[in-house]
């Protein structure tokens, strides 16, 4: 057999914009063909076309920009950094600069708080920096910060992910090119990475069984996340299956998903509101703090006792950022340790340079139900 029908296409498409760059004289800034014109010359998928230009980014040989395409990099000393992707030793010092990138959807909660203080002890204890950028939950500011994080030198990503039906694709390009990193909080469905998370299945499980001993039967679940992500879903899923280990018909109109409670001003007009006030639940979970403070607000607007008359369980601790201070009955996620062992996981993968491993690491953590002042015994 030919040795050229054994090149895997990625390398042949890497081959081909090569020869284009030297043979027809492409500068600095000059456009490289499209990922479509690719696809059509090569007969291939749009995974292969991108596994191919990573690479061909990896070596400074291109630079990508979402919505503009690919552009021949310069020729210069790649960025000032040195061949191992770091920042250089500063000019009169000993210090070397070790990057570590952190991408995060928002930092508005006490949970992003104690998941970056988990991170930041990791890295300091192995002498590394983190650079945070913030998503917004947009996928393409998503692709923006992956792609400058990389750009600068870091040598690793920590994503907590936009959860869209189109997986981002920079995140596909670092699967395939060996770049380390790990995602937090969700996984994508269908592609092997590492990430750690906790169970969501069981959290939602252990809200349920606690509620139903306090004699709680319509019991509501609460998301306002604007996407369907793995983490509702799970969470969900395991809402639906505690109530049916208990022989309980499912109430769909209990899992209230697809909202917004943009302020608390007009609360009164908002149909969650009025669902509380008419007492159609008995007690709410709700899959993030702050709308479990919304809830607990709105039900006070409707002169409703808590927990006397409605009982409140959130994922996350919304009010303290010391455990004992709470006041809200949540699911203790353990977020702290979980960026901890996010950020100590990156470090070993790249020290011990795996690339693509054969086996990826999936780590689930166990929650914890904390009892505190917003559940109390359905009431009579």
């Amino acid at each position: 057999m030919n040795t050229t029908e054994r090149v895997p296409l990625y390398q042949k498409i890497q081959e081909y914009i090569r020869d284009q760059i030297d043979s027809e004289g492409l500068k600095t800034g000059d456009r490289i063909p499209t990922e479509k014109e690719l696809m059509e010359r090569f007969h291939v998928s749009k995974i292969t076309v991108v596994n191919a230009l990573s690479g061909l980014a990896n070596e400074k040989i291109i630079s990508r920009v979402p919505g503009r395409g690919s552009f021949v990099s310069s020729r210069e000393p790649e960025s000032q950094l040195s061949a191992g992707g770091q920042f250089p030793q500063r000019t009169g010092t000993n210090l070397q600069v070790r990057i570590i990138g952190l991408v995060m959807p928002s930092i508005v909660d006490y949970f992003a708080i104690r998941l970056i203080e988990g991170v930041q002890k990791a890295l300091d204890e192995q002498g590394y920096r983190s650079m945070i950028l913030l998503s917004e939950g947009k996928l393409d500011k998503e692709k923006e910060a992956i792609m400058l994080l990389k750009e600068v030198g870091a040598e690793g990503l920590l994503i907590f992910p936009v959860d869209e039906e189109q997986y981002n694709e920079e995140i596909l390009s670092m699967k395939f090119a060996g770049f380390p990193f790990v995602l937090i909080d969700r996984y994508l469905p269908g592609v092997e990475t590492n990430y750690i998370a906790a169970d969501g299945r069981k959290g939602a499980s252990l809200a349920v069984d606690y509620l139903w001993e306090l004699g709680h039967r319509e019991i509501a679940i609460c998301s306002d996340s604007p996407l369907q992500t793995v983490t509702v879903q799970e969470r969900i899923e395991g809402y639906v299956n505690a109530l049916k280990n208990k022989g309980a018909l499912i109430n769909p109109a209990n899992i209230i998903t697809d909202f917004r409670v943009e302020s608390l001003k007009d609360a009164q007009t908002h149909p969650l509101y009025r669902y509380i006030r008419n007492r159609m639940a008995t007690a709410y979970i709700t899959l993030n703090g702050r709308l479990g403070v919304q809830i607990y607000q709105m039900a006070r607007q409707a002169g409703l006792a808590i927990p006397d008359e409605l009982s409140v369980v959130s994922f996350d601790d919304p009010t303290s950022i010391v455990e004992e201070f709470s006041i809200f009955t949540h699911i203790r996620q353990f977020e702290s340790d979980m960026g901890y062992r996010a950020a100590a996981r990156l470090i070993e993968i790249i020290r011990s340079g795996e690339g693509r491993p054969a086996n990826y690491d999936k780590t689930l953590i166990d929650p914890e139900l904390v009892v505190r002042q917003t559940t109390g015994r359905v009431p009579s």
